[in-house]
């Protein structure tokens, strides 16, 4: 006879659907982690990348004021006016200095210059560049730049200096630039001055150029007024196209009340341009 099974006893036939599930989730869990490791690690490499980019963009443009008396104009990012030039590189005619974006830059007219002007990536050599020949950082945005057209005291320092070699040997190292300037926040900025000291970082005497991303949310607010509706106000005070800069440390949207900002700056002082310039034999 064939042997009977103890009652109670049961073949075993996989797992429940409640024991299914809690393993599903469990394995939900550990990808959504992972995920969210992975893709923090990213965006850290990716900062750390751009601020490499601006790094070596600073120096690329010093290096091109030793090697050519003055520091590059800023590149067009669009050739729509005399004279017209190859995507990334400066746009500067020996008469009236740098010419700007019609568009965008502050002061107008054929000698606008500099503000949101973009980094001329084949004039000083930037080796990261996007299909169409010009600087960009990490996430693939245009890196920026400005330099000073404004001088102080206006009489002996005819304008334009930074950027035109004959009028810098000339005017001298006493000329200071009188128009960039770097605040803290967008709060208390009224005409052009920070709102008061507290918020200051660089006044318009130290800052000769700046070179900066927009950083990766800039895909979602691509103008100033796309960011001030968003909340960014900080970083809207850095595309609106006037001389006044924000910058501070990152931040979420409900971290300050500038609103999110991932911007990086690094600039060029009055004092570390004309001292490289005076070590290399330039000037005086």
């Amino acid at each position: 006879m064939r042997a009977r099974k103890p009652p109670g006893h049961h073949r075993s036939k996989g797992f429940s659907l409640v024991e299914l599930a809690v393993v599903m989730t469990i394995v939900a869990l550990l990808l959504g982690g992972l995920i969210y490791t992975l893709s923090a690690q990213t965006e850290q490499r990716n900062f750390e990348e751009t601020r490499r980019r601006l790094e070596q963009a600073r120096e690329l443009l010093l290096a091109f004021a030793i090697t050519n008396g003055r520091l590059p104009c800023p590149a067009r990012s669009a050739a729509t006016a005399a004279p017209v030039t190859v995507a990334g590189d400066e746009v500067v005619t020996t008469a009236t200095g740098c010419i700007g974006d019609a568009v965008t830059d502050y002061y107008g007219g054929i000698n606008a210059g500099v503000t949101l002007g973009l980094l001329p990536a084949r004039s000083i050599g930037f080796p990261q560049v996007d299909p169409a020949g010009f600087a960009v950082d990490a996430w693939g945005n245009r890196i920026r730049y400005a330099v000073a057209n404004l001088t102080t005291p206006a009489g002996p320092c005819p304008t334009p200096h930074f950027v035109n070699s004959t009028n810098l040997k000339a005017n001298g190292i006493s000329c200071q630039p009188n128009d960039l300037l770097i605040c803290k926040s967008s709060t208390g900025i009224s005409g052009f001055n920070c709102g008061g000291a507290a918020n200051q970082i660089m006044t318009t005497s130290l800052v000769v150029a700046i070179v900066y991303s927009t950083g990766k949310n800039f895909a979602s607010a691509q103008d100033a007024a796309t960011a001030t509706a968003l909340g960014r106000t900080d970083e809207a005070a850095n595309l609106n196209g006037d001389r006044i800069f924000v910058y501070h440390a990152p931040t979420t949207s409900d971290a300050a009340s500038g609103g999110e900002f991932d911007d990086q700056f690094l600039w060029i002082t009055t004092g570390e341009f004309y001292g490289k310039l005076i070590a290399a034999g330039v000037l005086p």
